[in-house]
């Protein structure tokens, strides 16, 4: 197959519009720092907090309907063992947002948090809140990586152009106008890339539908015809993996920075919640397109089209089936659209990806920890480090595992942080969540499907041990309220030793880091101690010496 010159052409108009609008939205950020009389940080990141609800539902959405979301959903549907029931990825996420905007976007918009960090960094201090940001940003890298992933698939499948020079290519446009404009840029090119997603993605419906080699998605939706029903199954034996996939998705997305960046940089609380209900609503739509694609791919007699027997599940390329069903089943222009929707999709990610991963690093690791005095500039140009990464990783074959395996980490690491940190008052302190760290990455790695080795370390109720190991019972959902009970009973019983002295302050490192470098006590907190109102270690704390005063004051 020799290059398609055409295409080629009109991927790289899409790429100039895109950069100019990029551009345009640079020099609105730089207008709006002069302006600003807050931090340039917030500016640059978080838009000055001013983000409109209309941008702001257009760059949700379009951040999350991405290249391994379109690919994924489709791959899904199209795989002979899962179907559409396990694409689970347009409803879960739409679940995600409803609750994200009932419980989180609200009070975190209303404390004026930077990232999603921030609370934690409140509760267990700067140490552990760093080592949290590791796991976030390896989520971002794997879910940056997907998004490449999906479109070097896609324009070495339609274009045949090499994976390689298309994933650095459009990496490389994205990452320039992030580092021009910041979130402006972010947010201003995400309402033209999801426009162009959502109308190529909807053209090419109808073309896939009526083509002559596929039978009616209606009569093989439940019927064996050339493979087995695009609907899929739900057996009894994997019905626990299911709903372990269903939780991982819903509640591991509320652990991403991406959606926590949209909501804080929204212009009050109000508009913060109503972005994410509209935005629940337009991903469950987008994602019915790349499904119909799937179900198309399952209802099609390959050994009629240009591709050929054996079909893509056969030779190993159902995560190419997007673009293949696009390149074999329409006319070529509109798989040409089709490329466009899909690198639409991918750029929306890859920026808010990049800016997301590099800022958590810089910010909470590098600024807190190494150094105070990073800059914007320092932050902006450690992108480069997360294309590199990306691009490392992007050498895998399968978005649905690489999507998967980021919402994995999120859920099992991340998100009973997320719950504990803000809605339970006994957790503080570096000691004591520390051991739901630990308690997390042993457990998941422990009760992984498929060790190193290859046998399991830890076997579950449900599971099959033969020549193969299967995986049946909900390892994702246990090991996250592994950590969470870890994190709440280590810190109720570490409080409870510290205040009845059986714990001594100087084994926690938090209270024994404060003490040392808490000014001199003045008359009135040493009456306090006299009269038993000395602090404790609580939540709240910030200096042994200081605590007396902030209850006297209020």
């Amino acid at each position: 197959m020799a290059l398609n010159v055409s295409g080629v052409v009109a991927v790289v108009l899409f790429y100039i519009l895109i950069l100019g609008t990029g551009v345009w939205a640079a020099r609105k950020s730089r207008r709006a720092e002069r302006k600003s009389s807050g931090d340039r940080t917030e500016v640059v990141l978080l838009g000055d907090r001013n983000i409109s609800l209309v941008v702001g539902i257009f760059t949700m959405t379009a951040t999350w309907v991405g290249g391994g979301f379109i690919l994924g959903v489709a791959e899904a549907v199209y795989t002979p063992k899962m179907g559409l029931i396990w694409a689970l990825m347009p409803i879960q996420y739409s679940v995600s947002f409803i609750i994200g905007g009932l419980f989180f976007a609200k009070p975190m918009r209303e404390k004026k948090y930077v990232t999603m960090m921030d609370p934690f960094q409140e509760k267990y201090g700067r140490v552990l809140s760093g080592a949290l940001v590791l796991p976030c940003v390896l989520v971002d890298v794997l879910w940056v990586s997907c998004t490449l992933l999906g479109l070097g698939a896609t324009m070495s499948v339609i274009l045949d152009l090499h994976f390689g020079y298309s994933v650095w290519i459009s990496a490389a446009v994205a990452i320039v106008y992030t580092l021009l404009g910041g979130l402006y840029s972010v947010a201003y090119t995400d309402v033209i890339q999801l426009t162009l997603a959502f109308l190529s993605l909807w053209l090419c419906v109808p073309f896939l539908l009526l083509n002559k080699t596929s039978a009616s998605i209606a009569e093989t939706a439940f019927n064996h015809t050339y493979q087995d029903p695009w609907v899929g199954s739900l057996d009894k034996d994997r019905v626990w993996k299911w709903i372990d996939d269903c939780l991982m998705l819903g509640l591991g997305s509320l652990s991403f920075q991406s959606f926590h960046q949209r909501t804080l940089s929204a212009s009050s609380s109000s508009t913060a919640q109503l972005t994410c209900f509209a935005a629940a609503f337009l991903v469950a739509i987008l994602g019915i397109p790349p499904a119909l694609v799937g179900a198309v791919a399952a209802s099609t007699d390959w050994n009629l089209t240009q591709y050929g027997s054996p079909p893509p599940y056969i030779r190993g390329e159902h995560s190419f089936v997007l673009p293949l069903t696009l390149q074999y089943l329409t006319p070529s222009y509109i798989s040409i659209i089709g490329i466009g929707a899909v690198a639409a999709a991918v750029m929306s990610s890859t920026d808010s990806g990049s800016v997301i991963c590099n800022f958590c690093f810089s910010s909470n690791i590098y600024k807190n920890i190494l150094s105070s005095t990073v800059g914007v500039i320092r932050i902006s140009c450690g992108s480069w480090w997360v294309l590199l990464e990306t691009s490392i990783l992007s050498t895998l074959n399968s978005t649905l595992v690489l999507w998967i395996l980021g919402a994995d980490v999120s859920y099992t690491l991340i998100f009973p942080h997320l719950i504990s940190g803000p809605f339970f008052n006994v957790t503080n302190g570096y000691v004591r969540p520390l051991w739901g760290y630990i308690a997390g990455v042993t457990l998941r790695i422990c009760w992984e499907e498929e060790t190193f080795l290859g046998i399991p370390v830890v076997l579950h109720p449900g599971c099959t041990l033969d020549d193969i190991y299967v995986q049946k019972a909900s390892v994702r959902t246990v090991s996250m309220l592994c950590t969470l009970v870890t994190i709440l009973l280590f810190s109720w019983l570490a409080g409870l030793m510290c205040n009845h002295a059986l714990l001594p302050e100087r084994w926690d490192f938090r209270v024994r880091h404060i003490v040392t470098t808490a000014p001199p006590e003045d008359d009135l907190a040493q009456n306090l101690k006299m009269n038993g109102n000395d602090a404790e270690c609580d939540e709240n704390s910030r200096g042994v010496a200081l605590q007396p005063l902030s209850q006297t004051g209020t």
